[in-house]
This record gives structure tokens, sequence and C-alpha cells, in this order.
């Protein structure tokens, strides 16, 4: 499977960072009844982001639940060796691999090579102070583009207004088929216009996670992008 099987015109991806982790599997249900297909997993070190978050383990633990219903996971790798990491998730069940230009930067390619023969999809996430101009040459080794909208690390950050030109110029400026991603200070007051600068894959964590009807949350940020 790859992400043009998986993205339906544009996909809002719940991100399980921001779950109860006491309830994660009976959350992940309920979003999966209310239509979500594609779940964000992120992991931090400790090292590239302050927080050292959920691993494999916690993954291994929800993906057949996804797989059952034709789900994706992806995999958000914020860590300063993402190459450590490819073979404990993919026995833990992860469909795509995103890691950081910050850490790759001109190794991008060759560590994308290395996720690609354990059959992930990739994708190359670059931060915030990260000029576009800088990732865009590895573009074409990756099936998706993660713009960064906030500082990675914590969720709940607000989102920055100046993430809309960015995302714009990589639509604009990418090679033919690459996705456009969009993470961080997702709302119900600016998916719209995260949608309407180009990106078809959208995470929403506090959004969906921190409201008490989760399929209400979901199913509105969904709504605002038809």
């Amino acid at each position: 499977m790859t992400w043009d099987r998986w993205i339906r015109t544009v996909e809002v991806e719940p991100s399980v960072y921001a779950a109860d982790f006491s309830r994660l599997g009976e959350q992940v249900e309920i979003l999966l009844r209310a239509g979500a297909r594609v779940f964000h997993f992120d992991i931090g070190d400790g090292h590239f982001v302050e927080p050292v978050t959920v691993g494999p383990v916690v993954l291994e633990s929800i993906a057949p639940q996804i797989h059952r219903e034709g789900g994706a996971i992806d995999c958000h790798l914020m860590v300063d060796d993402p190459s450590h990491y490819f073979g404990a998730l993919q026995t833990a069940g992860a469909d795509s691999v995103t890691f950081h230009y910050e850490v790759a930067g001109a190794n991008a390619q060759a560590i994308a090579e290395e996720a690609r023969v354990r059959g992930f999809q990739v994708g190359l996430a670059f931060n915030p102070e990260t000029a576009v101009e800088d990732v865009l040459p590895h573009a074409a080794s990756f099936d998706l583009l993660l713009c960064m909208s906030i500082h990675p690390g914590y969720s709940g950050q607000e989102f920055m207004p100046a993430a809309l030109d960015r995302i714009r110029q990589v639509h604009d400026q990418r090679p033919a088929g690459v996705h456009v991603q969009v993470d961080g200070g997702i709302s119900n007051d600016n998916i719209r216009s995260v949608y309407d600068a180009g990106a078809d894959l959208i995470v929403a964590g506090s959004a969906i996670f921190g409201m008490e009807d989760l399929p209400r949350a979901y199913r509105r940020l969904v709504q605002l992008l038809a």
C-alpha cells in the first residue's frame, strides 16, 4: 500500500500522542468508527526533542486494530538516529516513517533507502526555522514532505501563521506525486487555510483528543475541508 491509496483527497490524521493512553485502544476504535483511517504516531528520543515519548511497544498494541479496518500508521520520528528505529517499527506494524532533515542533511536519501528496504513509505520533515529551499532538492526521494507548523516535541502548541507561506512554497515547488503534510496547532479555525495552502495530509492532536466528543471533533475537521 502507498500514500496514493491511503489518501482520500485529503486526510485528517488523529495524532496518537495527544490520546488518553489509559483508553488508547478504545479511543482508536471510536475514531475508526468515525471514519479515520490514517493515524499519526510520534516518537521522541529526549535528544532531538526534549520529551521521550511512547515507542514501538505501544504502536504494536494498536496496529492490528487499525489494519483490520484498512487503516495505516504514519510514524513521525523526532529522533537523532532514525535508522535505529526502523527494525522495531517494522515489527510493530508501522506503514510509513518520516524523519527530520535537521538530523539527516546530505544523508537524507540514503536513510530513505534504508526505510524503503523495510517496506515503508517515507517522509522528510523540517522545522519552522529550516529553509524550504534546503529541503526541496531531496524531495524526489520521498513520498511526503512534512512542514512543521510548531516546534516539534510537545502537543498543544499554537499554530505558527508563517507556516502557510511555507506550505504554499512546498506545494508549488515539490516534484509531482509528493504529498504535503502539516503537523502542529491544527484547529477548526485554521484547518481550511492549511488545506487551501496545499496540504493533503493534516495532523490533528488536541483538536481531536482534547475534546469530550472524539467522533464529533474528528468529523468537524473533515467537514471543514469539504
